[in-house]
Protein backbone atom coordinates (compact mmCIF):
# COMPACT_ATOMS: atom_id res chain seq x y z
CA UNK A 1 0.00 0.00 0.00
CA UNK A 2 1.44 3.68 -1.05
CA UNK A 3 1.59 5.91 1.60
CA UNK A 4 -1.10 9.15 1.84
CA UNK A 5 1.97 11.09 1.43
CA UNK A 6 3.16 9.24 -2.01
CA UNK A 7 -0.21 9.99 -3.18
CA UNK A 8 -0.04 13.32 -2.83
CA UNK A 9 3.23 13.91 -4.24
CA UNK A 10 2.05 11.84 -7.03
CA UNK A 11 -1.09 13.70 -7.74
CA UNK A 12 0.34 17.09 -7.04
CA UNK A 13 3.03 16.31 -9.84
CA UNK A 14 0.12 15.83 -12.25
CA UNK A 15 -1.09 18.87 -11.24
CA UNK A 16 1.78 20.76 -12.18
CA UNK A 17 2.27 18.86 -15.18
CA UNK A 18 -1.11 20.17 -16.77
CA UNK A 19 -0.66 23.29 -15.09
CA UNK A 20 -0.66 25.55 -18.25
CA UNK A 21 -3.84 23.80 -19.45
CA UNK A 22 -5.51 24.65 -16.76
CA UNK A 23 -5.27 27.98 -16.59
CA UNK A 24 -5.90 28.34 -20.18
CA UNK A 25 -9.58 26.45 -19.04
CA UNK A 26 -9.78 29.41 -16.37
CA UNK A 27 -9.19 31.84 -18.46
CA UNK A 28 -11.45 31.10 -21.75
CA UNK A 29 -14.03 30.95 -18.93
CA UNK A 30 -13.04 34.86 -18.24
CA UNK A 31 -13.69 35.78 -21.84
CA UNK A 32 -17.01 34.32 -21.54
CA UNK A 33 -18.97 35.25 -18.78
CA UNK A 34 -22.42 34.19 -18.60
CA UNK A 35 -25.09 34.70 -16.28
CA UNK A 36 -27.10 32.35 -13.89
CA UNK A 37 -28.80 29.68 -16.25
CA UNK A 38 -27.47 30.85 -19.07
CA UNK A 39 -23.89 29.67 -18.70
CA UNK A 40 -24.27 27.04 -22.60
CA UNK A 41 -20.56 28.36 -23.49
CA UNK A 42 -18.85 27.62 -20.25
CA UNK A 43 -20.86 24.19 -19.67
CA UNK A 44 -19.65 23.43 -23.13
CA UNK A 45 -16.00 24.35 -22.17
CA UNK A 46 -16.14 22.31 -18.72
CA UNK A 47 -18.16 19.43 -20.69
CA UNK A 48 -15.00 19.19 -23.59
CA UNK A 49 -12.57 19.55 -20.43
CA UNK A 50 -14.09 16.55 -19.21
CA UNK A 51 -13.83 14.72 -22.33
CA UNK A 52 -10.76 15.25 -23.25
CA UNK A 53 -9.62 13.81 -19.61
CA UNK A 54 -11.52 10.95 -20.78
CA UNK A 55 -14.16 11.51 -17.58
CA UNK A 56 -17.90 10.44 -18.02
CA UNK A 57 -20.31 12.90 -17.18
CA UNK A 58 -23.86 14.10 -17.50
CA UNK A 59 -24.59 17.40 -19.06
CA UNK A 60 -27.79 19.78 -18.46
CA UNK A 61 -28.43 19.07 -15.13
CA UNK A 62 -30.60 22.17 -14.12
CA UNK A 63 -30.56 23.70 -17.55
CA UNK A 64 -26.32 23.86 -17.42
CA UNK A 65 -25.25 22.10 -14.78
CA UNK A 66 -22.49 18.87 -15.06
CA UNK A 67 -21.95 15.49 -13.34
CA UNK A 68 -19.05 13.68 -13.61
CA UNK A 69 -17.13 11.00 -11.39
CA UNK A 70 -13.59 8.85 -10.97
CA UNK A 71 -14.45 5.63 -9.24
CA UNK A 72 -11.86 4.52 -6.99
CA UNK A 73 -10.28 0.74 -6.67
CA UNK A 74 -13.06 0.05 -3.92
CA UNK A 75 -16.06 1.03 -2.90
CA UNK A 76 -16.84 3.79 -0.44
CA UNK A 77 -18.00 7.09 0.40
CA UNK A 78 -18.67 10.15 -2.82
CA UNK A 79 -16.59 13.30 -1.87
CA UNK A 80 -18.12 15.98 -4.40
CA UNK A 81 -15.89 18.65 -5.54
CA UNK A 82 -17.57 22.00 -6.66
CA UNK A 83 -16.73 24.81 -9.27
CA UNK A 84 -19.74 27.08 -10.19
CA UNK A 85 -20.52 28.14 -14.01
CA UNK A 86 -21.60 31.47 -13.60
CA UNK A 87 -20.52 35.09 -13.54
CA UNK A 88 -21.93 37.95 -12.26
CA UNK A 89 -23.08 41.45 -13.78
CA UNK A 90 -20.60 44.66 -13.18
CA UNK A 91 -20.84 47.03 -15.77
CA UNK A 92 -17.16 48.38 -16.37
CA UNK A 93 -15.77 45.63 -15.41
CA UNK A 94 -12.88 45.14 -18.09
CA UNK A 95 -13.37 41.60 -18.67
CA UNK A 96 -17.21 42.55 -19.10
CA UNK A 97 -19.58 41.47 -21.89
CA UNK A 98 -19.98 44.35 -24.07
CA UNK A 99 -23.47 42.95 -24.57
CA UNK A 100 -25.18 41.25 -21.36
CA UNK A 101 -21.85 43.35 -18.72
CA UNK A 102 -21.87 39.57 -17.51
CA UNK A 103 -18.51 39.45 -15.82
CA UNK A 104 -16.08 37.44 -13.70
CA UNK A 105 -15.53 39.63 -10.86
CA UNK A 106 -15.96 37.10 -7.81
CA UNK A 107 -13.58 34.42 -9.00
CA UNK A 108 -16.01 31.57 -10.24
CA UNK A 109 -13.94 30.88 -13.53
CA UNK A 110 -10.80 30.09 -11.58
CA UNK A 111 -13.27 27.53 -9.68
CA UNK A 112 -13.64 25.34 -12.96
CA UNK A 113 -9.72 25.24 -13.07
CA UNK A 114 -9.24 23.93 -9.36
CA UNK A 115 -11.70 21.05 -10.00
CA UNK A 116 -10.11 20.07 -12.80
CA UNK A 117 -6.91 20.13 -11.60
CA UNK A 118 -8.00 18.10 -8.67
CA UNK A 119 -9.29 15.98 -10.87
CA UNK A 120 -6.29 14.88 -12.55
CA UNK A 121 -4.52 14.66 -9.44
CA UNK A 122 -6.69 12.32 -8.23
CA UNK A 123 -6.97 10.19 -11.71
CA UNK A 124 -3.38 9.13 -11.43
CA UNK A 125 -3.70 5.28 -11.45
CA UNK A 126 -1.27 5.01 -8.78
CA UNK A 127 -3.42 7.32 -6.40
CA UNK A 128 -7.27 6.54 -7.88
CA UNK A 129 -6.39 2.40 -7.04
CA UNK A 130 -5.41 3.55 -3.38
CA UNK A 131 -8.93 5.22 -3.03
CA UNK A 132 -12.63 3.60 -1.76
CA UNK A 133 -15.41 5.30 -2.94
CA UNK A 134 -16.12 8.32 -5.54
CA UNK A 135 -15.61 11.45 -6.59
CA UNK A 136 -18.21 13.36 -7.68
CA UNK A 137 -17.05 16.16 -9.94
CA UNK A 138 -19.89 18.70 -10.19
CA UNK A 139 -20.20 22.24 -12.26
CA UNK A 140 -22.77 24.20 -11.22
CA UNK A 141 -24.75 27.05 -12.77
CA UNK A 142 -25.98 30.00 -10.97
CA UNK A 143 -25.07 30.97 -7.51
CA UNK A 144 -24.99 34.74 -8.20
CA UNK A 145 -28.64 35.09 -7.19
CA UNK A 146 -29.34 37.67 -9.75
CA UNK A 147 -31.90 38.23 -12.38
CA UNK A 148 -34.54 37.19 -10.14
CA UNK A 149 -37.55 38.31 -12.36
CA UNK A 150 -36.01 35.68 -15.43
CA UNK A 151 -35.44 32.94 -13.06
CA UNK A 152 -38.98 33.20 -11.40
CA UNK A 153 -40.26 33.22 -15.25
CA UNK A 154 -37.98 29.85 -15.39
CA UNK A 155 -39.93 28.39 -12.62
CA UNK A 156 -43.27 28.86 -13.96
CA UNK A 157 -42.72 27.45 -16.97
CA UNK A 158 -41.73 24.48 -15.06
CA UNK A 159 -37.91 24.51 -15.90
CA UNK A 160 -37.04 25.06 -12.41
CA UNK A 161 -38.17 24.37 -8.97
CA UNK A 162 -35.85 26.59 -6.89
CA UNK A 163 -33.61 29.13 -8.16
CA UNK A 164 -30.13 28.40 -7.55
CA UNK A 165 -27.61 25.86 -8.84
CA UNK A 166 -27.01 23.50 -5.97
CA UNK A 167 -30.77 24.42 -4.57
CA UNK A 168 -31.49 22.61 -8.05
CA UNK A 169 -29.41 20.07 -7.61
CA UNK A 170 -30.37 18.96 -4.35
CA UNK A 171 -33.80 19.01 -5.40
CA UNK A 172 -33.04 17.22 -8.48
CA UNK A 173 -31.04 14.37 -6.44
CA UNK A 174 -27.49 15.57 -7.82
CA UNK A 175 -26.37 15.11 -4.39
CA UNK A 176 -28.59 12.18 -3.02
CA UNK A 177 -25.29 9.99 -3.10
CA UNK A 178 -22.61 12.41 -2.21
CA UNK A 179 -21.73 11.85 1.46
CA UNK A 180 -19.28 15.40 1.53
CA UNK A 181 -18.56 18.23 -0.46
CA UNK A 182 -16.05 21.04 -0.90
CA UNK A 183 -14.62 24.11 -3.15
CA UNK A 184 -12.40 26.65 -2.67
CA UNK A 185 -13.48 30.35 -3.64
CA UNK A 186 -10.95 33.04 -4.47
CA UNK A 187 -10.31 35.96 -2.13
CA UNK A 188 -8.58 39.55 -2.86
CA UNK A 189 -8.50 40.19 0.98
CA UNK A 190 -4.35 40.58 2.18
CA UNK A 191 -5.00 38.13 5.20
CA UNK A 192 -6.37 35.70 2.81
CA UNK A 193 -2.94 35.93 0.55
CA UNK A 194 -2.61 32.17 0.45
CA UNK A 195 -5.28 30.36 2.34
CA UNK A 196 -8.37 31.17 4.86
CA UNK A 197 -10.64 27.89 6.69
CA UNK A 198 -13.54 28.50 8.92
CA UNK A 199 -15.94 30.77 10.06
CA UNK A 200 -19.76 30.69 8.56
CA UNK A 201 -21.77 33.35 5.65
CA UNK A 202 -25.31 35.00 5.77
CA UNK A 203 -28.37 33.29 4.93
CA UNK A 204 -30.71 35.59 3.05
CA UNK A 205 -33.99 35.90 1.34
CA UNK A 206 -34.66 37.50 -2.12
CA UNK A 207 -37.35 39.81 -2.60
CA UNK A 208 -39.44 40.94 -6.22
CA UNK A 209 -41.11 43.83 -6.05
CA UNK A 210 -43.82 45.81 -8.25
CA UNK A 211 -45.62 48.78 -7.27
CA UNK A 212 -48.68 49.46 -9.87
CA UNK A 213 -50.12 53.09 -9.86
CA UNK A 214 -51.35 55.01 -12.23
CA UNK A 215 -49.70 56.86 -15.67
CA UNK A 216 -50.57 60.82 -16.20
CA UNK A 217 -48.89 63.72 -18.38
CA UNK A 218 -46.29 64.85 -16.17
CA UNK A 219 -46.79 68.09 -16.92
CA UNK A 220 -50.31 69.27 -17.40
CA UNK A 221 -52.43 66.49 -14.60
CA UNK A 222 -49.73 64.80 -12.39
CA UNK A 223 -52.79 64.65 -10.22
CA UNK A 224 -54.56 62.13 -11.75
CA UNK A 225 -51.98 59.99 -11.86
CA UNK A 226 -51.04 57.59 -8.51
CA UNK A 227 -46.69 57.81 -9.09
CA UNK A 228 -45.38 54.36 -8.66
CA UNK A 229 -41.77 55.26 -8.46
CA UNK A 230 -42.70 58.02 -5.57
CA UNK A 231 -44.04 55.05 -3.52
CA UNK A 232 -40.99 52.97 -4.26
CA UNK A 233 -38.56 55.95 -3.15
CA UNK A 234 -40.79 56.27 0.40
CA UNK A 235 -40.37 51.99 0.75
CA UNK A 236 -36.61 52.51 0.24
CA UNK A 237 -36.22 55.56 2.30
CA UNK A 238 -38.28 53.49 5.39
CA UNK A 239 -36.49 50.86 5.04
CA UNK A 240 -32.93 52.74 5.39
CA UNK A 241 -34.59 53.87 8.37
CA UNK A 242 -34.66 50.48 9.90
CA UNK A 243 -30.71 50.25 9.83
CA UNK A 244 -30.61 51.16 13.69
CA UNK A 245 -32.97 48.25 14.43
CA UNK A 246 -30.55 45.49 13.82
CA UNK A 247 -28.21 43.85 16.02
CA UNK A 248 -25.01 44.25 14.82
CA UNK A 249 -24.18 40.31 15.89
CA UNK A 250 -26.77 39.77 13.32
CA UNK A 251 -24.87 40.81 10.45
CA UNK A 252 -28.19 41.81 8.83
CA UNK A 253 -27.86 43.27 5.25
CA UNK A 254 -30.75 45.07 3.54
CA UNK A 255 -30.16 45.65 -0.03
CA UNK A 256 -31.19 46.20 -3.66
CA UNK A 257 -31.72 48.00 -7.13
CA UNK A 258 -34.30 49.48 -8.69
CA UNK A 259 -35.24 46.98 -12.33
CA UNK A 260 -37.21 49.80 -14.00
CA UNK A 261 -38.09 53.26 -13.06
CA UNK A 262 -40.74 54.04 -15.23
CA UNK A 263 -41.48 54.79 -19.25
CA UNK A 264 -41.43 58.37 -20.10
CA UNK A 265 -40.17 61.21 -18.45
CA UNK A 266 -43.03 62.95 -18.64
CA UNK A 267 -45.47 60.43 -17.89
CA UNK A 268 -45.95 59.65 -14.01
CA UNK A 269 -44.52 55.80 -13.51
CA UNK A 270 -47.44 53.45 -13.48
CA UNK A 271 -44.69 50.48 -12.60
CA UNK A 272 -41.93 50.00 -10.99
CA UNK A 273 -39.85 46.96 -9.89
CA UNK A 274 -37.43 46.70 -6.99
CA UNK A 275 -35.01 43.47 -6.62
CA UNK A 276 -33.82 43.43 -2.99
CA UNK A 277 -31.60 40.72 -0.68
CA UNK A 278 -32.52 40.38 3.10
CA UNK A 279 -28.89 39.00 4.87
CA UNK A 280 -28.30 37.83 8.07
CA UNK A 281 -26.46 35.14 10.22
CA UNK A 282 -29.47 32.94 11.04
CA UNK A 283 -32.80 32.34 10.22
CA UNK A 284 -34.59 34.27 13.55
CA UNK A 285 -32.54 37.17 12.17
CA UNK A 286 -33.62 37.29 8.82
CA UNK A 287 -37.40 36.29 9.50
CA UNK A 288 -37.26 39.74 11.56
CA UNK A 289 -35.89 42.11 9.11
CA UNK A 290 -37.76 40.73 6.41
CA UNK A 291 -40.81 41.39 8.11
CA UNK A 292 -39.65 45.04 8.79
CA UNK A 293 -38.49 45.25 4.70
CA UNK A 294 -42.06 43.95 4.03
CA UNK A 295 -43.63 46.70 6.73
CA UNK A 296 -41.44 49.42 4.72
CA UNK A 297 -42.81 48.62 1.18
CA UNK A 298 -46.20 48.51 2.28
CA UNK A 299 -45.83 52.23 3.84
CA UNK A 300 -44.98 53.15 0.34
CA UNK A 301 -47.74 51.83 -1.56
CA UNK A 302 -50.04 53.25 1.55
CA UNK A 303 -48.38 56.66 0.87
CA UNK A 304 -48.62 57.23 -2.37
CA UNK A 305 -52.20 55.21 -2.69
CA UNK A 306 -50.65 52.48 -4.97
CA UNK A 307 -50.42 48.83 -5.11
CA UNK A 308 -47.60 46.71 -4.23
CA UNK A 309 -46.62 42.96 -4.95
CA UNK A 310 -44.57 41.23 -3.26
CA UNK A 311 -42.55 38.00 -4.13
CA UNK A 312 -40.50 36.60 -1.68
CA UNK A 313 -37.98 33.76 -2.62
CA UNK A 314 -36.18 31.43 -0.56
CA UNK A 315 -32.10 31.96 -0.75
CA UNK A 316 -29.14 30.38 1.00
CA UNK A 317 -28.77 28.99 4.22
CA UNK A 318 -26.07 30.47 6.70
CA UNK A 319 -22.39 27.95 5.64
CA UNK A 320 -21.61 25.67 8.27
CA UNK A 321 -17.89 24.26 7.39
CA UNK A 322 -17.27 20.64 9.00
CA UNK A 323 -14.33 20.55 11.53
CA UNK A 324 -12.68 17.76 10.92
CA UNK A 325 -12.48 18.39 7.49
CA UNK A 326 -11.47 21.99 7.93
CA UNK A 327 -8.57 20.73 9.52
CA UNK A 328 -7.39 18.48 7.07
CA UNK A 329 -7.60 21.24 4.37
CA UNK A 330 -5.47 23.10 6.72
CA UNK A 331 -3.44 20.58 7.65
CA UNK A 332 -2.71 20.25 3.52
CA UNK A 333 -2.37 23.63 2.80
CA UNK A 334 0.29 24.05 5.10
CA UNK A 335 2.46 20.54 3.33
CA UNK A 336 2.17 23.01 0.70
CA UNK A 337 3.35 26.32 1.28
CA UNK A 338 4.17 26.02 4.96
CA UNK A 339 3.42 27.04 8.48
CA UNK A 340 0.67 29.62 8.75
CA UNK A 341 -0.39 29.42 4.79
CA UNK A 342 -3.73 28.97 6.08
CA UNK A 343 -5.51 31.41 8.47
CA UNK A 344 -8.71 30.03 10.78
CA UNK A 345 -11.28 31.56 11.52
CA UNK A 346 -14.00 30.87 14.38
CA UNK A 347 -17.45 29.20 13.59
CA UNK A 348 -19.19 32.78 13.98
CA UNK A 349 -17.12 34.69 11.72
CA UNK A 350 -19.55 36.52 8.86
CA UNK A 351 -18.41 37.80 5.57
CA UNK A 352 -21.43 39.25 5.08
CA UNK A 353 -21.85 37.68 1.79
CA UNK A 354 -24.25 34.30 0.83
CA UNK A 355 -23.44 31.11 -1.00
CA UNK A 356 -25.59 28.25 -1.54
CA UNK A 357 -23.45 25.65 -0.21
CA UNK A 358 -24.59 26.74 2.63
CA UNK A 359 -27.96 24.67 1.97
CA UNK A 360 -25.34 21.91 0.75
CA UNK A 361 -23.37 22.29 3.98
CA UNK A 362 -27.06 21.51 6.17
CA UNK A 363 -27.66 18.12 4.25
CA UNK A 364 -23.71 17.03 4.04
CA UNK A 365 -20.60 17.55 5.95
CA UNK A 366 -19.32 20.61 3.77
CA UNK A 367 -16.04 22.81 3.68
CA UNK A 368 -15.77 26.54 1.70
CA UNK A 369 -12.28 27.66 2.53
CA UNK A 370 -10.79 30.68 0.37
CA UNK A 371 -7.62 31.08 -1.57
CA UNK A 372 -5.75 34.39 -2.52
CA UNK A 373 -4.97 35.31 -6.15
CA UNK A 374 -7.25 38.06 -6.60
CA UNK A 375 -7.30 41.97 -6.23
CA UNK A 376 -9.75 44.39 -5.85
CA UNK A 377 -13.09 44.38 -4.15
CA UNK A 378 -15.15 41.49 -4.51
CA UNK A 379 -17.93 42.30 -7.03
CA UNK A 380 -16.70 45.26 -8.19
CA UNK A 381 -15.28 46.85 -10.99
CA UNK A 382 -11.63 45.84 -10.19
CA UNK A 383 -11.95 42.34 -9.04
CA UNK A 384 -9.29 40.75 -10.96
CA UNK A 385 -7.47 37.13 -10.80
CA UNK A 386 -4.20 38.00 -11.05
CA UNK A 387 -2.08 35.35 -9.60
CA UNK A 388 -3.49 32.07 -11.29
CA UNK A 389 -0.50 29.46 -9.36
CA UNK A 390 -2.40 30.94 -5.55
CA UNK A 391 -6.03 30.92 -7.41
CA UNK A 392 -6.10 27.43 -9.59
CA UNK A 393 -3.07 25.39 -8.84
CA UNK A 394 -2.37 25.41 -5.24
CA UNK A 395 -6.40 25.26 -3.99
CA UNK A 396 -6.47 22.20 -6.86
CA UNK A 397 -3.45 20.47 -5.35
CA UNK A 398 -5.22 20.97 -1.49
CA UNK A 399 -8.57 19.68 -2.92
CA UNK A 400 -6.94 16.61 -4.29
CA UNK A 401 -4.84 15.92 -1.31
CA UNK A 402 -7.73 16.61 1.47
CA UNK A 403 -9.59 13.99 -1.17
CA UNK A 404 -7.03 11.71 -0.73
CA UNK A 405 -6.73 12.16 3.04
CA UNK A 406 -10.75 11.04 2.93
CA UNK A 407 -10.88 8.26 0.83
CA UNK A 408 -7.47 6.55 0.88
CA UNK A 409 -6.83 3.63 4.12
CA UNK A 410 -9.91 2.36 3.00
CA UNK A 411 -11.89 5.68 3.29
CA UNK A 412 -11.28 5.92 7.29
CA UNK A 413 -11.71 9.42 7.58
CA UNK A 414 -14.63 9.79 5.53
CA UNK A 415 -16.50 7.62 7.59
CA UNK A 416 -15.13 8.67 10.52
CA UNK A 417 -16.40 12.49 9.40
CA UNK A 418 -19.90 10.83 8.63
CA UNK A 419 -20.47 9.23 11.63
CA UNK A 420 -19.58 12.11 13.74
CA UNK A 421 -21.35 14.95 11.38
CA UNK A 422 -24.84 14.81 12.09
CA UNK A 423 -26.79 16.93 9.34
CA UNK A 424 -28.67 19.61 10.26
CA UNK A 425 -31.70 18.49 7.96
CA UNK A 426 -32.57 16.12 5.29
CA UNK A 427 -33.19 16.64 1.68
CA UNK A 428 -36.89 16.37 2.86
CA UNK A 429 -36.96 19.03 5.58
CA UNK A 430 -35.08 21.17 3.52
CA UNK A 431 -37.35 20.88 0.64
CA UNK A 432 -40.11 21.56 2.89
CA UNK A 433 -38.70 24.70 4.69
CA UNK A 434 -37.57 26.22 1.13
CA UNK A 435 -41.08 25.63 -0.28
CA UNK A 436 -42.44 27.12 2.95
CA UNK A 437 -40.32 30.05 2.30
CA UNK A 438 -41.78 30.95 -0.83
CA UNK A 439 -44.75 33.76 -0.59
CA UNK A 440 -46.49 36.18 -3.07
CA UNK A 441 -48.31 39.24 -0.83
CA UNK A 442 -50.64 41.65 -2.91
CA UNK A 443 -51.27 45.14 -0.55
CA UNK A 444 -53.34 47.32 -1.85
CA UNK A 445 -54.60 50.11 0.67
CA UNK A 446 -57.09 51.79 -1.68
CA UNK A 447 -60.46 50.08 -0.77
CA UNK A 448 -59.64 51.37 3.45
CA UNK A 449 -58.65 54.41 2.11
CA UNK A 450 -62.13 54.63 0.49
CA UNK A 451 -64.02 53.58 3.46
CA UNK A 452 -62.26 55.93 5.42
CA UNK A 453 -62.64 58.62 2.99
CA UNK A 454 -59.90 59.22 1.75
CA UNK A 455 -59.87 58.28 -1.61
Amino acid sequence: MTTTGALKEFAAAAIDAKRDWLIGIAKSALQTPETGFREAKTSRLVHESLTELGIPHENGIALTGIKGYLKGGSSGPTVALIGELDSLKVQGHPHADPDTAAAHACGHHAQLGMVLGAAVGLMVPEVLAELSGRIALMAVPAEEFIELQYRWGLRQEGKLGLLSGKQEFIRLGAFDDVDMAMMTHTSASPAESKFSVGGTSNGHLAKHVRFIGRAAHAGSSPHRGVNALQAAMVALNAINTQRETFRDADAVRLHGILTSGGSAANSIPAEVEYEGRVRGISAEAITDAASKMDRCLRAGALALGSKVEILTVPGYLPMVNNEPMTKGFKANCERLMGHGACKVYPDSRTRGGSTDLGDVSHIVPAIHPYTGGATGSGHGTDYLVNDYEQAVINPAKAIAMTTIDLLANRAAMAKEVTAKSKPRMTKKQYLKLQTKRFSEEVYDPAPRASRSGLA
